[in-house]
């Protein structure tokens, strides 16, 4: 592993002596330092006590004993922070989970894109709008999407800082409050089925679903908080790396302590700073954060620092990766071979993955590396409809998630989850599903202001779509 023993001590700034993707650049530098100093002595968003118990539970995804579920928002909006579309996304989420906890027969560990994922890469700074050339829009975190607006604001950084634990707060509220009741009646409507043989098919799933939920009432195997609390994790891409530095935080290693530490451990950093050998580096601005496709350069700047914070992290993999390349990645940001420190997010297309992810596999099982095995099977699968509309379609999302099964078992591998860009909302951006949804039907509630997203039925046809695959295979097994 010689790429990583030969690289200089990690420091939270040392990102910047490397080449640098998908930058911003501020007109105003004095005003951008002051944003950052007024982030870095705000709270932090997240605990280390959570990120801890992410990472043990990433560990259980990479060893095959639970099944990671990401989703949420191609890029979130400031003005999706509001009770209704946090709620609608959170359902979503939990009843997701619930379809698959039942097929799998596996813990299923949760983590939403969401509260952070406000910037939004672009293969161009300039766009071109009503035959004027102006700058891209970056995400609410960067500038508007209003195109008289479009000059880099240090101040939306403060607001990404605000929004986002406004809902976290309001997520942690809604858990503690009883929000993700297993027993919630309005969580299985299934009226928006269209076929009646696959509204039949989803209804007997929900039925042997609650009937063991209330057999276990019966008998006394669940207590009140087994059935109305989750574990819901958020994570975004960390893209822009001022932000990310100004939310790590050094936490002082167990060997430098002198008792364990306590549910409550202060983030900020010690009077007496610690040499940072001393420390271990927590982003916590999210849980988990990733590496996008546009910005994985092994000799770039945000591998540079996501190898040296504790979170999990993702990296992107798609057709443009070479299996040695991804294999080089792996040992730079996992030199301590840890199971589930890296979730591989792959993302090819229903069309491609036959031919690239065999050999991305191969290469990862001919090292001593355990990443997640996650499939995105949304990226790869974006079209432009006649109307215009950037649209992706139901079925070659399923085809992609199922190849990606097969393809794992075939080679003594294992897809270790699903990530997923969708909405709790009834919006109407992709085609197919359940609702039998086609290209006329896009303009109808066509909301995105990015990327096309599964709407809620979508959502939860996809969960019943592998719960079925994972059932079957479970009852053959018990035949053969």
């Amino acid at each position: 592993m010689s790429d990583n023993t030969e690289q200089a001590a990690w420091t939270p700034d040392s990102w910047k002596t490397k080449p640098i993707k998908q930058d911003v650049v501020y007109d105003n530098p004095e005003e951008l330092s002051t944003v950052l100093t007024r982030i870095t002595n705000m709270p932090p968003l997240v605990s280390t006590a959570e990120v801890e118990r992410l990472r043990a539970q990433l560990k259980d995804v990479a060893e095959g004993r639970a099944f990671l579920l990401q989703g949420g928002d191609c890029a979130e909006s400031f003005d999706y922070c509001n009770p209704t579309a946090i709620e609608d996304k959170l359902k979503v989420l939990l009843q997701m989970s619930l379809v698959l906890l039942w097929g799998m027969r596996q813990p299923i560990v949760r983590i939403a894109r969401m509260a952070g994922q406000y910037a939004k890469p672009r293969s161009s700074p300039f766009e071109t709008v009503d035959g004027k050339q102006i700058m891209s829009y970056r995400g609410d975190n960067v500038n508007s999407i209003d195109p008289a607006a479009r000059r880099p604001d240090p101040q939306r950084l403060m607001s990404a800082y605000l929004h986002s634990a406004a809902t976290i707060n309001y997520v942690r509220m809604l858990l503690a409050g009883g929000f993700a009741d297993l027993h919630r009646p309005e969580a299985w409507d299934l009226g928006h089925v269209r076929n009646p043989s696959i509204r039949r098919e989803y209804q007997t799933i929900v039925n042997r679903l609650t009937d063991s939920l209330g057999f276990m009432d019966v008998i006394g195997a669940t207590g009140q908080s087994a059935v109305s609390t989750v574990n819901l994790y958020m994570s975004h891409e960390a893209l822009l790396l001022d932000y990310e530095q100004a939310l790590t935080r050094p936490v002082a290693k167990a060997s430098q302590t002198q008792a364990r530490r306590g549910p409550y451990e202060p983030a900020t950093p010690p009077r007496n700073r610690l040499a940072p050998e001393l420390c271990d580096f927590y982003n916590m601005s999210a849980h988990f954060i990733w590496i996008g496709d546009r910005t994985r350069q092994l000799d770039g700047a945000h591998v540079e620092y996501f190898r040296g914070v504790r979170n999990p992290v993702g990296v992107k993999v798609g057709p443009t990766m070479d299996p040695a390349e991804l294999v080089r990645a792996l040992d730079i940001l996992d030199p301590l071979l840890e199971p589930g420190r890296v979730t591989l997010i792959t993302r090819y297309g229903a069309d491609k993955i036959a031919k690239y992810l065999p050999a991305h596999i191969e290469a990862v099982m001919a090292t001593k590396h355990q990443p997640v095995w996650c499939c995105d099977p949304c990226h790869g699968n974006t079209t432009t409809a006649p109307s215009g509309h950037k649209t992706r379609s139901f079925d070659a999302i399923i085809s992609e998630i199922t190849d990606s099964i097969s393809i794992h078992q075939q080679l003594g591998s294992r897809l270790g989850g699903v990530h997923l860009e969708l909405t709790g909302e009834h919006v109407t951006e992709c085609t197919g599903g359940s609702m039998e949804l086609s290209h006329l039907d896009l303009p109808s509630n066509y909301q995105t202001f990015c990327d096309p997203r599964l709407n809620y039925e979508q959502s939860l046809d996809i969960a019943f779509k592998i719960a079925k695959v994972y059932e079957t295979q479970r009852e053959e097994s018990h035949i053969d």
